[in-house]
């Protein structure tokens, strides 16, 4: 159903409220994202939206994952589509495509060039805008009386776009001319500035629904990271908040919740009545939101359980109550059930083989890390949702990293940067983490080799979950972390450490290694892992945020690979800058090292600078 009619039926005194997702960059993701709508769709959303990456780059998995909601679970669906950057008929062949599911609503988007935009050429020039996709659909018989179209504005300003707050909005209601039929925002966090922006749109003439987009903050580091992206205004006084507690995740993730729930209130006694959830492919922070508002019913926290000493008989243990008591047989039938049928804790509703579930489907992957995190997980990977490339415009890009046109300009920026005198790199965009720093002369000696590190993190054995440093989840634990380094190096790197490896006979090192062309080569199986970094907390299952394995290597891999690129486009074709950074995006090899024995803070290090 077109989601504008959706809106237009919609009488009850509980607002509206639809789910943003993404499709996940593993099939193990994929599979668990699956679940984890089935869960949400029962919360009766009015709609939920499915994103498209850059350049048509999901778009197999973006319209798979719109079918499964709209045809599966019958839950209204908006298709994200983006223009820029398409093969002439992309467009078209997805419109169709969507027609032939059944998907009614799509969210017309520019969608990001590369960031050489100076020097862009159009892949098809009838599309430069998302006004230009808006046009197209509304003018082009087959599209324009199926399709409900929305468009995207920004309360807090477009991070590209120099034009004046009123200028943007001349452009907004250019698509609302055009024939847009609602408006979803980008995600703020001052309402008092959401709602004078609001009242400017509709003075100025737009009177189609406009739905606020609503982010729960999940972590310190993805909240500070997509803020700065987004160009949004946070206000000081919950980054004043959010900066005390930085080292608790839960923490964090509770003021995400009350921070969310004080935003909705003050819009809805405004008369806002839809909201539009940016989930990150999270869950449990929605719920919760919605339970605090009184919009869903609550439901009953799941806990570990404790297995009784008696083979088949649960018995009360102290004060526990039955319920949190599962008998040894139906632990070993649950265990059994999932190893063999490859569950994750987050695979749904299968994961109840004994009495009662022994981890919540819905918050095993609560604390996401970033690319390093566990790729079973729907968030794996999230960092940029909305395809910022660089991050960086084309003249800072010079500004930061030169202009590079030899191996060693490359060599001096990573050096630089680990001294300090560079804040950044295409691949790290904030100034080295104080965790690195006491590990930085031993990551200067390896790029001055020209191995040029992307990540890294040093031996971590017991350091108290609240270390200003190290600490991260509740306070009250410990955390450990092996020593790990990610590099790119040439293949010859590659085969010396290989031949290192044999003839030390060293059991304690695992690595991954990869090329643009997709060779690969490792040391390990391929269902082997490394969980790198992990945690004990106070009645709480070991959790592991950093895993790295196959999965989660060649999808990192492929992105990291991909910086080189878009840094090549910041420089005209044929130039000197451009060539090198292409050329060694195509011979260089990105390695991923790990040493096992966290108890030796400099094992790492020594095996790959002695000798």
């Amino acid at each position: 159903m077109r989601l504008s009619d959706k809106i237009a039926e919609w009488n009850s005194l509980t607002p509206f409220y639809t789910f943003e997702f993404f499709p996940p960059r593993t099939e193990q993701g994929f599979d668990n994202l699956v679940s984890r709508i089935e869960r949400l769709s029962k919360f009766n959303p009015l709609a939920v939206s499915i994103t498209w990456g850059a350049g048509g780059s999901t778009k197999d998995w973006s319209l798979k994952l719109a079918d499964i909601c709209r045809n599966d679970h019958e839950v209204n669906t908006i298709m994200h589509l983006t223009c820029t950057n398409m093969q002439v008929g992309t467009v078209e062949d997805a419109l169709r495509a969507a027609r032939e599911k059944g998907i009614r609503n799509i969210l017309a988007l520019r969608g990001d060039p590369p960031r050489g935009e100076d020097h862009w050429i159009p892949s098809d020039p009838r599309f430069i805008s998302g006004l230009d996709l808006v046009k197209f659909i509304k003018s082009t018989p087959e599209f324009r009386d199926y399709f409900c179209v929305g468009v995207a504005a920004y309360p807090d300003g477009h991070t590209e776009s120099t034009a004046s707050e009123e200028e943007q909005i001349r452009h907004l209601k250019a698509k609302v001319d055009a024939g847009a039929d609602f408006i979803i925002t980008q995600l703020f966090y001052d309402a008092d500035s959401f709602l004078s922006w609001q009242s400017k749109a509709q003075s100025a003439g737009i009177t189609i629904p406009i739905i606020p987009g609503i982010m729960p903050i999940q972590t310190y580091a993805s909240f500070m990271r997509l803020t700065k992206l987004c160009g949004t205004r946070v206000p000081e006084e919950l980054l004043t908040q959010i900066n005390a507690i930085k080292h608790d995740d839960q923490l964090v993730k509770d003021l995400g919740v009350e921070v969310t729930v004080a935003i909705i209130r003050k819009l809805q006694q405004n008369g806002v009545q839809g909201f539009h959830f940016c989930t990150l492919n999270l869950e449990k922070s929605v719920q919760k939101v919605l339970e605090t508002l009184g919009w869903i019913g609550h439901r009953a926290e799941q806990h570990n359980m404790l297995i009784s000493e008696s083979p088949n008989q649960p018995v009360t243990i102290g004060s526990l109550p039955p319920e949190m008591v599962i008998t040894a047989s139906d632990a070993a039938a649950s265990a059994s059930y999932n190893l063999h049928h490859q569950i994750h804790p987050g695979s749904g509703a299968a994961n109840t083989a004994g009495k009662g579930e022994l981890l919540s489907t819905s918050t095993w992957d609560e604390f996401p890390n970033g690319r390093f995190g566990d790729a079973k997980s729907p968030a794996f990977g999230v960092s940029d949702l909305w395809d910022n490339g660089l991050g960086v415009s084309p003249a800072d890009a010079i500004a930061f990293w030169g202009r590079p046109t030899k191996v060693e300009d490359i060599t001096s920026l990573f050096v630089r940067y680990l001294k300090g005198e560079a804040s950044s790199t295409p691949w790290s965009d904030s100034p080295l983490l104080s965790e690195s720093i006491p590990i930085a002369p031993h990551l200067s000696k390896l790029n001055a080799k020209g191995w040029w590190t992307v990540a890294s993190q040093p031996a971590v054995d017991a350091a108290p979950s609240d270390d200003e440093t190290y600490g991260w989840g509740p306070r009250g634990g410990y955390v450990f972390q092996k020593a790990f380094v990610e590099f790119f190096c040439t293949k010859e790197d590659v085969m010396r450490i290989e031949s290192k490896l044999i003839v030390t006979k060293s059991e304690w090192v695992t690595y991954f290694a990869a090329n643009m062309l997709d060779e690969y080569s490792t040391n390990m199986t391929d269902e082997g892992s490394n969980a790198v970094t992990w945690g004990v907390f106070p009645g709480k299952e070991i959790s592991s945020p950093t895993i790295i394995e196959r999965d989660s290597f060649l999808a990192w891999k492929d992105e990291a690979f991909g910086y080189w690129t878009q840094w090549g486009l910041v420089f005209p074709p044929d130039s000197p800058e451009r060539k090198l950074l292409e050329q060694i995006r195509d011979e260089r090899w990105l390695v991923s090292l790990v040493h096992h024995n966290f108890k030796d803070a400099d094992a790492l290090w020594t095996f790959l600078l002695s000798g």
